[in-house]
């Protein structure tokens, strides 16, 4: 797609958001790593930590730090809302012109920022990295994430960008629009391709994790593609319908297998040389039950989030903030 870009100055305030649940091996390291690469930056940053029901001491390092540093801001959450929420409620009090998306891990590396600012500069609104390597990780679970984002692609949006998570850059007018958008269950990589503005990749190899255990293991990656799906497209229903047809026609073929059969040994006298029997009911009571009871289930899975949604709740409860001013969650108007 091809954008008409206007070039642009640098960002005059940058806010960094970075998304925190049970990071307390992590924040020595990140501190260290961030404070060798902001001043490289040129530009004035804030920092915006976001403590996501933390159930170790992430919260006190995270204070502690602000405590260190007029320029970070800590927020902290009621009880554990999900990565999604947490990256939400850290753009919904970004001050900054462009904010940054990045995880406490940092197999995003933050030098990385450098890059996206040369491209905000030059007019993108949303700059994401793109991962050509992925180190330290086992071969299931690239092959697990290999096929995650192509299936996003075909579920959620045809413009999602392969190999590519929450690490990206995003322009004011694009962040506005983005916290415009209030569904309960998000997918913000599906949400950044849906609303558009010019976008870019920078590429980059990712890095093996510097401490703790990931926060998205297999169980996570199903749930989230789960919610992608479904949150984003029509097509688990569809699919749920072709099941249907697929059932119908298997059984209107065993109904004419049947009928042949009969034919063969009351009108021509031959003798039946196979009889399926029970095994043949047992297979179509399944095939039939299994369809019926797959539909079921996918149909009740938008009925719920239609329900969630209903209820008009904000989308996250903050205990307490240190430097933020507080203020009120944006709730749906009905």
């Amino acid at each position: 797609m091809h954008y008409y870009l206007v070039p642009r100055k640098k960002p005059s305030l940058l806010s960094l958001i970075i998304p925190c649940y049970n990071e307390e091996e992590v924040l020595d390291i990140l501190k260290k790593r961030l404070r060798e690469t902001i001043f490289k930056f040129q530009v004035k940053t804030e920092i915006i930590l976001v403590n996501d029901g933390s159930s170790d001491l992430t919260i006190v390092g995270l204070m502690q730090w602000a405590k260190e540093d007029a320029n970070v801001r800590v927020i902290s959450l009621a009880r554990n809302f999900g990565h999604q929420i947490a990256v939400t409620a850290g753009m919904d009090h970004a001050r900054g012109d462009a904010v940054v998306v990045m995880d406490a891990d940092l197999q995003d590396p933050p030098e990385i920022i450098l890059e996206m600012l040369k491209k905000y500069e030059e007019g993108y609104d949303v700059v994401y990295g793109q991962r050509l390597a992925r180190s330290g990780e086992s071969f299931f679970k690239k092959v697990t994430a290999w096929a995650f984002y192509r299936l996003m692609k075909i579920l959620v949006h045809k413009d999602l960008p392969l190999d590519s998570g929450d690490f990206r850059l995003i322009s004011r007018r694009c962040l506005d629009a983005l916290n415009g958008l209030r569904e309960n269950h998000r997918f913000l990589r599906g949400m950044n391709a849906w609303i558009g503005f010019p976008q870019t990749p920078v590429y980059y190899n990712r890095d093996p994790r510097v401490a703790g255990e990931t926060k998205y293991p297999l169980q996570k990656m199903l749930k989230l593609a789960m919610n992608a799906a479904v949150s984003f497209s029509p097509l688990p229903l569809r699919f749920s319908l072709g099941l249907g047809i697929v059932v119908a026609v298997i059984g209107f073929a065993v109904g004419v297998y049947a009928l042949f059969r009969a034919f063969q040994h009351f009108i021509l006298q031959m003798p039946i040389v196979y009889n399926p029997g029970w095994a043949t009911i047992v297979t179509l009571i399944c095939l039939i039950g299994g369809s019926i009871l797959i539909s079921i289930g996918i149909l009740g899975e938008y009925v719920a989030r239609i329900f969630e949604e209903s209820k008009g709740r904000p989308l996250y409860v903050i205990e307490f903030t240190e430097g933020i001013r507080v203020q009120k969650s944006p709730v749906k108007k009905r």
